[in-house]
């Protein structure tokens, strides 16, 4: 079975569409690790089980990436995202009606599911609505921009409902919005045909990678700040790892393979995904110490700590739809990327000298403006080289794989900063800098210039 080409119905109103998809999975993962005080004190979670309220879905979602985005390739994408706006609507439903630590546990799994479902061919969707450079740029930003400010609206938003209608209204609000994208999606996004099990459907392939990714991601996670420090985290690590090769092997033998290993010698692919994973790890450490500095430091409440997070939104709004995609198209991708990952280092920098008893005007908001650039420019640039040649048969692939490397560079990224911090701020914010530096020093290496 052949593929079938798009007969796009609206561009913009399908990218919209996407966005709107995107953001409804970002604002939900924040939104929920503001509202878990609540959380713990209704259904009287102890910490290792309130951890499983956020650790199930980043498992779930982390872990079938790559599987999801394959299978959007052989069945469908669109099939495959409305899927999983659909799981993932059902699954908020019950989240928001959930009695008990257990049955909220298992709905944020299949939260997961469904976000890893509708999550993995977002970005392949868009690059084949808009096969032109300067239109696929375009795109893009839009989405990099959503994907960095999203979960800053998400911690607000999410901080809000939670202390105006309680917990519940975190999962609930997926509600009317899943249904608005089922039902709008059928109408905007045009009908595909995939490429067909036969042109990869290695399940036993898939089963190796998603387990594998599964307690890579677990592991790290549980290696972070709220851990158990035991000798469970490097077991978890190591077993994932194992099964990671394992399915390198696999794939370096099967016939119609899941994941072509021959798409690694793409300069552009490996190098934009290994700067997207360093990239976010720092982001992510970034946002956990400086909401910690500012709550348990600087003294602000939550609602003021999300607040202080809109104006880096903002900051990465103006810089990714209003001087990115510009930069790119004239600079290169390449160029861009030094550019922000310079960027971000000074705001790195200007955190390692962040005093005891700072203040929020001199010692926060300046680091904070300049990483908003900083991540303005550094995620289109990555996800546009990420993306480079993606054709429709694999794009949702390539697409799933850009999410693969932001949520395992995110979880090793967070644990890393955050066990330097036990040291103090700086030295967390000083591994945050390390990241940046090796980040840029791939790009020398490994990225030419013909790629921008």
């Amino acid at each position: 079975m052949g593929t079938v080409d798009v007969a796009v119905r609206s561009p913009r109103a399908s990218l919209a569409l996407l966005a709107t998809g995107q953001l409804m999975l970002i604002i939900d993962g924040t939104g929920v690790a503001v509202a878990l005080p609540r959380v713990r004190d209704e259904l009287g979670l102890a910490g290792a089980q309130l951890s499983w309220v956020v650790n199930g879905y980043l498992v779930a979602f982390g872990g079938l990436l790559l599987l999801c985005g394959r299978v959007g390739d052989l069945v469908g994408r669109r099939r495959v995202f409305l899927a999983g706006i659909a799981v993932f609507t059902a699954a908020s439903a019950v989240c928001g009606v959930a009695g008990t630590g257990a049955v909220l546990v298992a709905a944020r799994f299949a939260q997961g599911a469904g976000g890893a479902l509708a999550g993995s061919v977002i970005t392949g969707m868009a690059v084949v609505l808009f096969p032109d450079g300067r239109a696929r740029v375009r795109a893009i930003t839009v989405l990099a921009f959503v994907a960095a400010a999203g979960g800053s609206v998400g911690a607000l938003g999410g901080g809000a409902l939670t202390q105006a209608f309680g917990w519940r209204s975190v999962f609930l609000v997926n509600l009317p919005i899943g249904v608005l994208l089922l039902v709008f999606g059928r109408r905007v996004l045009a009908p595909e045909r995939g490429t067909g099990w036969g042109a990869g459907a290695d399940l036993f392939g898939g089963a190796l990678v998603t387990a594998g990714l599964m307690l890579l991601v677990l592991g790290i996670g549980e290696l972070g700040p709220d851990g158990p420090g035991t000798w469970l985290p490097p077991v978890l690590v190591g077993a994932g790892v194992v099964l990671l090769v394992a399915f390198v092997v696999r794939q370096a033998r099967a016939g119609n393979p899941l994941l072509p290993l021959g798409m690694f010698t793409s300069r552009a692919l490996s190098g934009g995904n290994a700067v997207q994973a360093l990239f976010v790890g720092a982001m992510f450490g970034f946002q956990y110490l400086v909401t910690l500095y500012l709550q348990e430091v600087l003294g602000l409440t939550s609602l003021e700590t999300g607040l202080a997070y809109l104006l880096a939104s903002a900051v990465i709004g103006a810089v990714t739809l209003g001087a990115a995609q510009r930069l790119i198209v004239r600079w290169g991708a390449r160029g861009v990327l030094l550019a922000g990952l310079a960027a971000g280092l000074l705001s790195f920098g200007w955190l390692v000298r962040v005093p005891a008893g700072g203040g929020f005007a001199l010692d926060v908001l300046p680091a904070m403006v300049v990483l908003g650039v900083s991540a303005g420019l550094v995620l289109p640039a990555a996800t546009a080289l990420a993306m480079t040649g993606a054709a429709e048969a694999d794009s949702g692939l390539r697409s799933a794989l850009s999410g693969t490397a932001q949520q395992v560079g995110g979880a090793l990224g967070l644990a890393v900063l955050a066990a330097f911090a036990g040291a103090g701020y700086r030295w967390g914010f000083a591994a945050g800098a390390v990241l940046l530096v090796l980040a840029g020093l791939l790009v020398l290496a490994v990225l030419r210039r013909e790629h921008g």
